[in-house]
């Protein structure tokens, strides 16, 4: 497996970071993004391995930052959840132009909710993955706990992860009218979610599975949490997502 660093453009200029992992010794047989949570970035432990897992395997995975986190330019407070499906479909641009077309979609928490958004504005996805995602962005504003304060001050402050972020009036605005729609999907779905998930509970994984037509899966992470911390529910979580992705890929799972 080898890593090269990239980085493009989004619609609004910015130029996105990304890791794309890829077989080391064959051409790829497809290619998938790997879209990260709120406020995370691409170089998060569990997003390898389960990137590098694929690859090994024949499935070049695109890791991205979001626009304002990691390596990618632009500012946070100037970004909502539909500056994030921007930003995939910016990812899908990308790999269409310099490589293959995305066939697979795979996102972790909010990302989970943004690759469901993402994909029916996509052509060619055969197969959509979320682990520990919520069913809707909006269910974000009741982890930060801030709208009082963003209609008070027009922003709050919030320490997430030992950071702090600035949360603004029009990411307030529209996590709360963005929607998910998973009965869009016209990819097949697999939901994996920790039912121990103290950010989502399993609840909105029974949400999205239900909103979906087949073909569908739902498996539980029984041990994990919500950021698959131990390298054990990662491995795990990878080696299914090969096993299930290789019936819509066009490869048997090895």
């Amino acid at each position: 497996m080898r890593t090269l660093k990239v980085v493009f453009p989004n619609a609004r200029g910015n130029e996105l970071a990304g890791s794309l992992d890829l077989p080391s010794a064959s051409a790829p047989r497809a290619y998938a993004i790997f879209a990260h949570c709120f406020t995370c970035n691409r170089n998060y432990k569990f997003i390898r391995y389960i990137a590098r897992t694929l690859a090994r395997e024949g499935v070049a995975v695109l890791r991205l930052d979001f626009t304002g986190l990691g390596e990618s330019t632009g500012r946070f407070d100037e970004t909502n959840f539909s500056t994030t499906v921007d930003d995939l479909l910016a990812a899908a641009d990308f790999l269409a132009a310099q490589y293959q077309s995305p066939r697979l979609l795979i996102g972790h928490s909010l990302g989970g909710t943004a690759v469901l958004a993402a994909a029916p504005r996509l052509r060619g996805i055969d197969a959509v993955v979320t682990v520990n995602a919520p069913a809707q962005p909006g269910h974000v504003l009741e982890q930060l706990d801030v709208e009082t304060e963003v209609a008070r001050a027009g922003h709050a402050s919030v320490n997430i992860g030992g950071s702090n972020w600035n949360i603004t009036a029009q990411l307030v605005d529209d996590l709360r009218q963005a929607r998910a729609a998973p009965e869009r999907l016209e990819a097949a779905l697999l939901v994996l979610h920790a039912t121990r998930d103290a950010t989502a509970g399993m609840e909105h994984a029974e949400r999205i599975f239900a909103a979906a037509s087949q073909p569908k899966s739902l498996v539980a992470l029984p041990q994990a949490d919500h950021l698959l911390s131990r390298e054990a529910d990662a491995l795990y979580a990878a080696r299914l997502i090969l096993a299930w992705s290789s019936a819509y890929l066009g490869a048997d799972a090895t």
